[in-house]
């Protein structure tokens, strides 16, 4: 193991660096699309609510393998198929826009369900005093949510970060993938696998300390 770890140590440090890139990069657009769909389906808009559990329920119901084959394959195809050549997506741009969407879907039910956490008086307590239902949302209700939401948001990231592993079907050179590399060149998989399992089990226990840490200092604030 200490071999492998001597001759290719730097390359599995810079897998790791990818994927943390690529899960912290879905983190990101997936908290714009959660935020955008979770709060479609908390308004009082019914076509709204109609899109917004459309998306939630289309995206979860498809595993994301598949949706990683759709954009990185499918989506170019289809736009060379109209006329339009020389289009193509690179793996991390593929694979950031699966995640982003698989990871969004599930944070707009995160937000959805901290904003109805929120006790309604607080709603009407703002409508009282003049604001409106948009200045109410943003100033009263989305910042008390955030407060509960924070533990499931931290668990949603180490959940995408595993699921960053099924990208190495597209050939984006994350940890998996160069596992893959590794065992092909070595044929010691017992070791590869287990440095592999390893590291990302020390970057997933690090994140976990991190949320249960800020869920007792959230909980002590309250």
């Amino acid at each position: 193991m200490m071999t492998l770890i001597q001759t290719y140590g730097s390359m599995l440090i810079r897998a790791l660096g990818q994927t943390i890139l690529l899960t912290g990069l879905s983190l990101i657009f997936a908290m714009i699309i959660g935020m955008i769909f979770g709060l479609m389906n908390v308004g009082h808009n019914r076509v709204l609510n109609l899109i917004g559990t459309i998306y939630v329920d289309a995206v979860r119901g498809v595993p994301l393998i598949v949706l990683a084959y759709f954009i990185y394959f499918g989506i170019p195809a289809g736009i060379q198929s109209i006329g339009i050549t020389g289009f193509r997506m690179n793996a991390l741009q593929a694979g950031t826009i699966a995640l982003s969407m698989n990871c969004g879907a599930y944070m707009a039910e995160i937000i959805r369900a901290g904003i109805q956490s929120v006790d309604r008086g607080q709603m009407e307590a703002g409508r009282s005093l003049g604001l409106s239902y948009s200045a109410g949302m943003a100033l009263i209700v989305v910042p008390q949510a955030i407060r509960t939401m924070i533990p499931s948001i931290i668990n949603q990231f180490i959940i995408t970060l595993k699921d960053s592993s099924i990208l190495s079907v597209i050939g984006f050179p994350e940890l998996v993938n160069v596992g893959k590399t590794i065992m092909g060149n070595t044929m010691k998989c017992l070791e590869t696998w287990a440095i592999v399992g390893i590291m990302y089990m020390v970057v997933i226990i690090t994140l976990s300390k991190v949320s249960k840490k800020i869920e007792r200092r959230v909980n002590r604030g309250r």
